[in-house]
């Protein structure tokens, strides 16, 4: 009876097996075998919903079919129904225990309901019953990444990427996690092999992690538009209604999954609270989670509503955007943190904006814009990215001018530090850390006797590496101290114990050197290539601060030596730094917020006229 539907399906002719099904079904109705069969080729044709409703018939008849249970929960979850599919999911391991897949969707269903301590156990569970299956190491590293355990995820994709080479993006998440823990063996020749994959046009490398490394604005553009058409391409459909654009308020929604104790609410917050309600209504939409914390209650009463979308479907945050009639929809993940660009490739509002969680093109061609300055992209630049440039008139990055700064006095001894000696420090990310910093750093405490180097301990690994790393090159270890987290005013406090902040390239101190600044730590760039790598010389301009910006790293390294032994210029640069931040433009939150919305009604003004995107600024439109 099946033996024709096997023949169609090995000639993947899915047409023919749904005829032949469908068949076998009117001469056997409730034929458990051919319910089934039918779902599962509706899988396979990406019709998740006909597949389930056959796969329910198929439960009906044959409730202890763990395949049956595995198909059923995989459909639930491809509809982002994870919860539901946990039943199926739980049952199908029942039956069937020793099915490495089984658990590997288990695993997939938890991790989307964040439940990631339960998912790790079953992809380690997967990998146990079959250590040769790609998808379990895969999936386990993605988990212990997210737990912060970096050696153990990179020694899991590591085997994945053994198992299966040619998993998209795998190399690229290889290369990542080898700089989140600033293992160097052979970085450059991994750097160079993905970079030469790239330019092949191949699915090697996803643009978040890229950025730490690449200084080519033509790489970080390919990176992200193969990444784009790959995992989010844009949908057919579109879900927004085109005519309500420019009424009495523009309604702007902000997708985030970070509107908690977290960087971009750091420095959007207080941008929030300063939007002109007799202009604006904005919305949050919320992909993370409540973490009740003090930004969480400042964020609720400057939002007309915030919006958990965590566990909604795409399709119905798409749907809920429309009813809510939105027209600027902005992007403050891009492809970081708990993103939802499946959403945007929805085209769920008429106007999608990309900014500032991801300082780069997404490369994708349902983004409009893409806000920024003229120092982040330089007019020459624009080639490099998909979005339209909306140009804010000083720095594009938010900041939030009512941080609170802790009236605690932190001793050196406390924070570890030596009682004398210059302390050069910097805050950011060690996966931004790259070996040819560390030279130019090294060689700086070289040459100021007694100084050292206080960095952020993200993990453990990564401070041994970098001891290590020091060590190689002569300087002793003892001069790398590392600060453990502490909360954002105690932070911010303990800047008063440095002397100079060390800004890395290719990717600069974001949220890090505002930070600096803020707490009248003066920060020492040198300007790269690209989006990231301009950032600091961008925050730096916008306080009048350009004499702490270099164009090559000598010069930064010959600068920061000259700072460290001439106290009275750092003293003045100091002094200056202090009176700038309450009279320049880049903690003035109002103007700053003045200006995004000029631009936000500028870009309603040109959909309300029927004009394609083009290039904005405060002040006019620019030619392209």
């Amino acid at each position: 009876m099946f033996t024709p539907v096997f023949g169609a399906l090995q000639a993947n002719d899915l047409e023919q097996a749904e005829s032949l099904l469908k068949g076998i079904l009117v001469s056997s109705p409730g034929n458990p075998d051919a319910l089934h069969l039918l779902g599962v080729v509706y899988g396979m044709q990406g019709r998740p919903n006909e597949a389930l409703d056959y796969f329910q018939q198929c439960l009906a008849v044959a409730p202890q079919n763990a395949m049956l249970r595995f198909n059923l929960a995989k459909a639930l979850s491809t509809l982002q129904r994870d919860k539901e599919a946990l039943e199926h999911h739980e049952q199908a391991t029942i039956l069937d225990p020793a099915n490495a897949e089984i658990w590997v969707n288990y695993g997939r269903s938890l991790d989307n309901l964040r439940q990631r301590e339960e998912a790790l156990v079953c992809y380690e569970k997967s990998a146990e019953l079959n250590p040769n299956l790609m998808e379990a190491w895969f999936n386990k590293g993605k988990i212990l990444g997210e737990l912060k355990r970096y050696q153990e995820a990179l020694y899991s994709y590591v085997r994945a990427y053994q198992l299966r080479p040619d998993e998209p993006f795998l190399l690229g998440i290889i290369l990542h996690y080898k700089m989140l823990i600033c293992d160097w063996s052979d970085l450059d020749g991994l750097y160079h092999r993905v970079q030469q994959d790239l330019r092949q046009g191949q699915k090697v490398v996803e643009p978040f992690g890229f950025q730490g490394i690449s200084d080519s604005e033509s790489d970080l553009l390919l990176a992200a538009k193969i990444f784009a058409q790959e995992r989010y391409p844009a949908s057919q459909n579109t879900h927004h209604s085109p005519n309500n654009v420019g009424g009495k308020k523009i309604r702007v929604a902000y997708l985030c999954g970070e509107f908690r104790d977290q960087a971009t609410s750091v420095l959007m917050t207080g941008v929030y609270e300063s939007h002109d309600p007799e202009k604006f209504e904005i919305f949050a939409l919320d992909n993370g989670w409540n973490d009740k914390g003090v930004l969480r209650a400042r964020m609720e009463k400057a939002f007309k509503e915030i919006i958990d979308i965590s566990t909604m479907p795409d399709l119905a945050v798409a749907h809920l955007i429309k009813e809510l009639n939105i027209d600027i929809l902005v992007n403050l993940n891009g492809y970081f943190g708990e993103a939802r660009s499946n959403v945007f490739a929805q085209h769920a509002a008429p106007i999608q904006v990309n900014f500032l969680g991801f300082p780069g093109t997404l490369g994708a061609s349902y983004i409009d814009y893409l806000i920024a300055d003229e120092i982040v992209i330089p007019p020459a630049s624009r080639e490099h990215y998909i979005e339209k440039i909306a140009y804010m008139p000083h720095s594009y990055q938010a900041n939030d001018s009512s941080r609170i700064i802790a009236d605690r006095q932190f001793s050196r001894s406390e924070l570890g530090l030596p009682e004398q000696g210059f302390v050069f420090c910097c805050f950011n990310n060690n996966y931004k850390i790259t070996p040819q910093t560390f030279d130019s750093w090294m060689r700086v405490l070289k040459a100021v006797e007694g100084s050292v180097l206080w960095l952020i301990e993200d993990n453990i690994f990564a401070a041994n590496n970098l001891k290590a790393e020091a060590q190689k090159r002569g300087v002793s270890p003892d001069r790398i101290i590392f600060a453990s987290r502490l909360q954002l005013p105690e932070h911010l406090a303990r800047h008063r114990n440095a002397d100079l902040f060390l800004d890395t390239l290719p990717y600069n101190a974001h949220t890090t050197a505002s930070d600096a600044l803020w707490a009248g730590l003066p920060a020492l760039t040198c300007m790269g290539n690209t989006f990231p790598g301009r950032v600091a010389s961008s925050l730096l301009k916008a306080i009048d601060l350009p004499e702490l910006i270099t164009h090559s790293m000598g010069d930064y390294e010959c600068l920061a030596i000259e700072l460290a032994n001439n106290p009275e210029k750092l003293q003045a640069i100091k002094y200056k730094l202090l009176a700038h931040r309450q009279s320049k433009s880049l903690f003035n939150t109002q103007l700053f917020t003045r200006n995004l919305e000029v631009l936000y009604q500028k870009m309603a003004k040109r959909y309300r006229e029927n004009l394609e995107p083009e290039h904005l600024s405060v002040g006019s439109t620019l030619d392209a």
